[in-house]
């Protein structure tokens, strides 16, 4: 203002005169330019990512920030696996947990993304995360049971493609398991660690059925279990430790027979057992059999016994093994049914083992003591599809399964047992011609 003030108006008038000259000059002068174009949503995205660097905790900002902003962005599954990566690179994995959910949410078929999102949520340990962990690996478990062949890469046989799905199968079982176990949902775990044994036979599973064996002081059955999980420890990463299950064992052992005689030389027995390819006697028997009463099983310990002269009857068979903690467990309320019907003869009890070693049966039969007739499953399992134990089913005149029961129910398995087998006795005896249409 002062500068202004002190100038003469003679030396303003050209100044004026020369602005206007100027602005004839240029005429575009006063016009104003185009507004720039605003980022696309493509744009800025790139732009947080390129703003970031190698920072990891300025990208988790940037791009929660652009989630923010555009929170149905057709990018966000992508982002979510960008900011999972990045929180497990941070050690964030309630974070890593979360952003996992919503992929899960937004593409229930990634089952990569599922399992991870399970092993995730299985480190928190909170109760709600561990239940909808569970919920997840009984999806990747139906997911696998629904698969088919024609679902295979050209690429590998169908043996490979078999082995692969059982081995995943395997493995989501015992991931499920644990979780039952962190819920404190003993029965449910025992039935996928044993379940997942029963696939193929592993360590963790093995271990795991010990720990449960031992805390219902089950001594024999954690003793063999603890053992079993020693042979099979390989060091491999994942693998349980082999100091770790032989302590176990020894204190189980100690409490069952007042010292350490004789575990060297059973440890010794198991790991012949566990490691040596399976003499299966079972592996072809039946296998032009198509219904059940066209089966004949071998009795335990000897003779055999034809279902075709059990026709008419109703079938009630429990399918076991010796290695199988839960089906020790229910063996004594299976013989207490069977007794109950003893006096009817229109129904037949049976409890069928599965063990590929059938070595291992004689001891288990002596030490129980079981009072149903027991026959070896010889196919009938592969004909009923048992993929865990125990398993009880009952079977109608017609052949056709009516009860399934997988898994140890402590408080209602002699009930929901017994009412099974009345409501097929009370059924309509079938016509020839339904029997046949059952085949």
């Amino acid at each position: 203002m002062s500068l202004c003030a002190s100038t003469p108006s003679s030396a303003r008038a050209p100044q004026r005169e020369n602005n206007q000259t100027q602005s004839s000059q240029k005429p575009s002068a006063n016009k104003q330019s185009p507004a720039a174009k605003p980022p696309t949503p493509d744009q800025e995205l790139q732009q947080s990512i390129d703003s970031a660097g190698n920072d990891r905790a300025a990208l988790v900002r940037n791009l929660e920030a652009f989630l923010k902003k555009y929170p149905e962005a057709p990018q966000r599954v992508r982002i979510y696996r960008a900011l999972v990566e990045t929180y497990l690179q941070l050690r964030d994995t309630p974070r890593a947990a979360d952003y996992a959910e919503r992929i899960v949410a937004l593409t229930p078929e990634d089952m990569s993304m599922t399992l991870l999102a399970i092993q995730l949520l299985e480190r928190t340990g909170d109760e709600p995360q561990l239940r909808r962990a569970t919920s997840y690996a009984t999806r990747v478990l139906d997911y696998l049971d629904r698969g088919s062949a024609q679902e295979k890469s050209p690429k590998i046989s169908q043996e490979e493609w078999e082995a692969d799905k059982k081995r995943d199968r395997m493995t989501i079982l015992l991931l499920r398991g644990r979780l039952y176990l962190k819920l404190h949902q003993v029965p449910e775990s025992q039935k996928d660690f044993a379940a997942s044994y029963a696939l193929i036979p592993n360590a963790s599973a093995a271990e795991k059925l010990g720990e449960i064996a031992e805390l219902n002081k089950q001594l024999p059955a954690a003793i063999d279990q603890y053992a079993r999980a020693f042979a099979l420890a390989d060091g491999a990463k994942g693998s349980p430790d082999r100091r770790e299950i032989r302590q176990k064992l020894g204190n189980v052992w100690r409490l069952a027979h007042g010292s350490s005689d004789g575990l060297g030389e059973y440890l010794l027995r198991t790991y012949d057992e566990v490691t040596a390819t399976p003499n299966n006697p079972q592996a072809n028997k039946n296998a032009a059999a198509k219904e059940p009463y066209e089966f004949t099983l071998r009795r335990i310990p000897e003779g055999s016994l034809s279902l075709a002269d059990h026709k008419g009857q109703i079938l009630v068979v429990s399918f076991w093994a010796t290695w199988c903690g839960p089906c020790r467990a229910l063996e004594p309320q299976f013989d207490r049914v069977a007794a109950s019907f003893e006096e009817n003869h229109g129904v037949l009890f049976l409890a069928a083992d599965c063990d590929e070693d059938e070595t291992l049966v004689p001891p288990y039969v002596k030490e129980l003591k079981p009072r149903t007739t027991l026959v070896f499953a010889d196919g009938l399992d592969r004909l009923f599809a048992i993929n865990s134990f125990p398993t009880v089913v009952v079977v109608d005149r017609s052949g056709k399964i009516v009860y399934r029961a997988e898994g140890y129910g402590e408080d209602t398995f002699e009930q929901a047992l017994s009412t099974a087998v009345n409501q097929a006795l009370a059924a309509p005896t079938p016509t020839p011609t339904a029997i046949s249409s059952n085949r």
